[in-house]
């Protein structure tokens, strides 16, 4: 859109210094960085911006400890709150029948389908089905602005119209994690939170009018590691529902348990956020993640191929018990997770057998006692939905305490066993190089081999490499896993995908940077923390490009 990048001085300045933002210009930056907004970016990122770096420092303190070979525990400071009996502050209306939420990235089309789709819920991703080009961020916020109006619309190059039904889903949305930054947007020279962003725009521009249709500021919140990192979350709430004029408790948010250390302070969590809670949900694909990332120096937790990793084993049955009980404890909803499953059109055979994966993990969750579940496409929402309405005829399932579950530290931290597979080796190579490069081409959510990827799902694939390589793994064939077998596979499977697109596809993808960043994270001497770091700089470094 432009040669060059640009540096645009905002209208906002006080004695402090300026906010600047950087990057192409977006057709409609002009209605969504409106001054008035930006306060509140401001605001929020002065307020607490040292707050959330402290936060950020304790994670690796916290890391340290387990890398020396701590183990987490339930936190003895907060016994009292885990024992005594308390609620939280009542459900929205609109809230309180969730079976079954689509979630997705903030393109426009996307957002009309799944507002449309028949779910209860849309959760509109700024964080993991989301790739941060300034563009995305910035158009993001403009096409939610659109379907709270209710003006939404979008004309595919085919010549459709899609607009959205009298009926739709709840909206909600999620930010991206107290780790990621908004590199476009620097106050006092330092890139603002991403989370700050994300949530203050959409809250300033969004928050009465929602108010004022009967629902309200809806969101999930990611990644988080404590129940102080709740507090911080629940502090912003507090300041910006002040800051526009809403009363406390206006904003609900429902937290993705998706950190190994979180699951130990579920009460805690519920317990910060208590006036804004909307309850907890089950982020399988993070959770895993966080698993082998927490451990990763140690040997004997060594995951097995990613296919074995299933919900009714180990640390991740475990987890579930535990956080529904936790919810329904609390008079608040525990949700199930994502179906990443997507219509096989083109093999009847196949999608058959792909809806009844889908349809036997969702019986699952209605039977252990979720309200609702996840699924990434909107073929998948009446599937869900049979389910939900057979198993769960009443709107949840908040009355089943589940006081039969007892889960301990131990169980936890079970680590499940199986083999490692020159098959699952190839497939998180294949799949972890195939979703960067679509990350780094802008697209966060990539539908690969019949599975919708986002970062979570990559994240599994490149850790998994990692941990294999560091400990020297054994294939189910006697061979050690290293980083020259590594390498070789690597070129066998570009070779593979370069012959299977084409070479018009290959020569104007991101194919060689994908490869070199996925190459840089599996051989590094430390595990990096996110994928989503380095690549984020080589994404604004392609911006600059164009």
């Amino acid at each position: 859109m432009c040669a060059t990048r640009r540096s645009a001085r905002l209208p906002y300045s006080d004695s402090k210094g300026d906010l600047v933002l950087t990057g192409p210009p977006v057709e409609t930056a002009g209605r969504v960085l409106t001054k008035e907004a930006l306060d509140l970016v401001v605001k929020l990122q002065r307020t607490f911006g040292s707050r959330r770096e402290e936060l950020l420092s304790r994670r690796k303190a916290v890391q340290a400890e387990l890398n020396a070979g701590a183990l987490p525990d339930f936190l003895p400071g907060t016994a009292s709150i885990r024992s005594s009996e308390w609620t939280v502050a009542p459900i929205p209306k609109d809230l309180l029948d969730r079976r079954v939420e689509i979630t997705g990235p903030v393109d426009r089309k996307m957002i009309i389908n799944a507002l449309n789709s028949g779910a209860s819920v849309f959760m509109a991703d700024f964080e993991d089905a989301n790739s941060p080009t300034w563009e995305n961020q910035v158009d993001g916020q403009a096409n939610l602005m659109d379907a709270v109006d209710g003006t939404i619309s979008f004309a595919s190059p085919e010549g459709k119209t899609y607009r959205l039904n009298e009926r739709t889903a709840t909206l909600l949305v999620r930010p991206r994690g107290w780790h990621l930054l908004e590199k476009h947007a620097t106050l006092d020279g330092k890139p603002v939170s991403g989370s700050f962003f994300d949530f203050a725009l959409y809250l300033f521009h969004n928050g009465k009018k929602l108010v004022a249709k009967g629902t309200g500021p809806y969101f999930y919140l990611p990644k988080m590691e404590s129940h102080l990192e709740a507090r911080l979350w629940n502090d912003v709430f507090v300041l910006a529902q002040e800051h526009v004029g809403l009363p406390k408790g206006t904003i609900r948010a429902t937290v993705l348990i998706e950190t190994i250390l979180a699951a130990f302070e579920m009460d805690e969590i519920l317990w910060e956020l208590r006036d804004h809670s909307g309850g907890l949900n089950c982020g399988r694909w993070d959770y895993i993640f966080s698993f082998i990332k927490k451990f990763s120096r140690n040997p004997n937790w060594v995951l097995p191929d990613r296919a074995l990793i299933t919900m009714d084993r180990a640390f991740l049955k475990a987890y579930v018990g535990l956080l529904i009980k936790t919810c329904h404890r609390r008079n608040i909803h525990a949700m199930g997770g994502m179906a990443a499953q997507i219509p096989i059109k083109s093999d009847p055979e196949a999608n058959r057998a792909a809806m009844e994966k889908v349809e036997a993990d969702k019986w699952r969750e209605v039977k252990a006692g979720h309200d609702g579940t996840w699924v990434a496409h909107p073929g998948l929402v009446p599937v869900a939905k049979k389910i939900f309405d057979e198993g769960m005829p009443q709107p949840n399932q908040i009355g089943r305490k589940r006081e039969d579950v007892a889960v301990t530290a131990t169980d936890l931290l079970s680590v499940p066993t199986g083999p490692i597979t020159e098959k699952g080796l190839r497939q998180n190579v294949n799949v972890g190089i195939l979703y960067l490069e679509a990350w780094l081409r802008g697209s966060g959510c990539v539908p690969l081999y019949n599975l919708m990827e986002d970062a979570a799902t990559s994240e599994i694939s490149r850790t998994q490499v990692w941990q294999w390589i560091h400990h020297r793994a054994e294939l189910d064939d006697g061979r050690r896993i290293t980083l020259p077998l590594y390498e070789a596979i690597r070129d066998e499977e570009l070779a593979s995908i370069r012959k299977r697109i084409g070479e018009e596809a290959w020569s104007t993808g991101k194919f060689a940077l994908a490869a070199k960043l996925f190459d840089e994270m599996v051989s590094a001497p430390e595990l990096p923390d996110f994928l989503t770091v380095p690549a984020y700089d080589a994404l604004i470094g392609l911006e600059s490009e164009v």
